[in-house]
């Protein structure tokens, strides 16, 4: 009864904080404005993940959760929401939030003691076990989701439609080896995520969004997703294997990898900004926020739960890692060609058709979410 009481009032402190805040957000300037690198027309607040990060907090201490490694997690996280706030506010140079986010990492894996340690049997060999490249390790297994949660936030609802699944499922899991503090916490995270969505995602009767995650957002809930998925996969009493978080994350990861791949094979910095993801094709081809959102979520999920059903029914560790490896591959190859095909079919209608050919509008009029 406790914790739903903590749920309760998880949900209550987003939805209420998330509609206080906004007066306040646009006379102070957070908010995200329309250009040429966003799909988005007009200006909507960014405090979706200050109001998740509050919620959160609020109902851990009504629950009365303080495990240990907990408060670093609170610290490392309210680290985050600021800096990703002052990055909303100012737009910080990209070195700072790297920076930051390394930061973050580390006092994660030194003061927090989540660290990954081995791969598990990914090799059908035994245990790769990493040595002193764990903390290193570590440091760029959390940086790498961070940022592929913030690249994979350009529609609405997206990022925090998939950190709402990965909450869910890794709960399940923290649950069924008897980890209650961590299903408590991700319970709650995912009770404030799902809030949050039903001011981010769009509605019959309301054709935009009314909030964004921001930077501090998917900062946090970046974070978060990485926190638990290498704790819940490490140590002796460990609840899954690593490769199964892997595929609990695998949609927002295999993305950001397939897309910095592809800018390096044409020639391009790897941290140049374009509309390649999945969900730009998916638009550019046709599909409307809401079937984009349905295919992709619907596809995360599934993974997920293949992934779980793949662990407690035994599947071999090195299988479910080199089943990852061929659908990261097969992602790579299908979205490189569709991408040639869209773009090759985008400027044919540009030269017949002129005054269709403005994309970027027509999605900016459906009210998508940052780029």
């Amino acid at each position: 009864m406790r914790y739903l009481l903590a749920c309760v009032l998880g949900v209550g402190v987003t939805c209420v904080l998330l509609w206080a805040l906004r007066p306040l957000a646009t006379r102070i300037g957070l908010v995200d404005t329309a250009s040429k690198q966003k799909l988005d027309k007009g200006n909507v607040v960014l405090i979706g993940g200050i109001a998740i990060f509050a919620a959160l907090t609020v109902s851990t201490l009504a629950l009365d959760i303080s495990p240990p490694a907990f408060r670093s997690f609170l610290a490392v996280a309210a680290l985050l929401v600021v800096v990703g706030f002052l990055d909303d506010l100012w737009q910080l140079p990209p070195q700072i939030r790297f920076a930051v986010q390394v930061t973050a990492a580390l006092i994660m894996a030194v003061g927090g003691g989540v660290v990954v340690e081995n791969l598990g049997a990914i090799t059908g060999n035994g245990t790769v076990t990493l040595g002193p490249w764990a903390i290193p390790f570590t440091i760029f297994a959390t940086v790498g989701v961070i940022n592929a949660l913030n690249m994979s936030d350009g529609i609405d609802g997206l990022a925090s439609g998939f950190s709402f699944i990965a909450f869910v499922l890794l709960g399940y899991v923290a649950m069924a080896n008897g980890r209650v503090a961590d299903a408590s916490i991700l319970g709650l995270l995912a009770c404030s995520v799902g809030a949050f969505l039903l001011f981010n995602i769009r509605f019959a009767w309301r054709r935009r969004t009314v909030v964004f995650l921001g930077d501090a957002g998917s900062m946090f809930l970046g974070f978060a997703l990485a926190w638990f998925a290498i704790s819940l996969s490490q140590g002796e009493n460990r609840a899954m294997a690593p490769v199964t978080a892997l595929w609990i994350l695998a949609l927002p990861l295999i993305d950001t990898v397939s897309i910095l791949l592809r800018r390096v094979l044409s020639g391009r910095s790897p941290f140049s900004g374009d509309r390649d993801h999945l969900h730009h094709l998916l638009l550019m081809a046709g599909c409307g926020v809401n079937i984009t959102n349905t295919v992709l979520l619907s596809s995360a999920l599934i993974l997920g739960v293949l992934a779980l059903f793949a662990h407690y029914y035994g599947m071999p560790e090195h299988l479910l890692f080199y089943s990852f490896l061929g659908l990261s591959l097969l992602h790579l190859w299908c979205t490189a060609h569709v991408q040639k095909v869209l773009y090759r079919n985008r400027i044919i209608n540009e030269n017949v058709m002129p005054e269709t050919s403005s994309k970027a509008g027509r999605h900016g009029a459906n009210g998508i979410g940052r780029t």
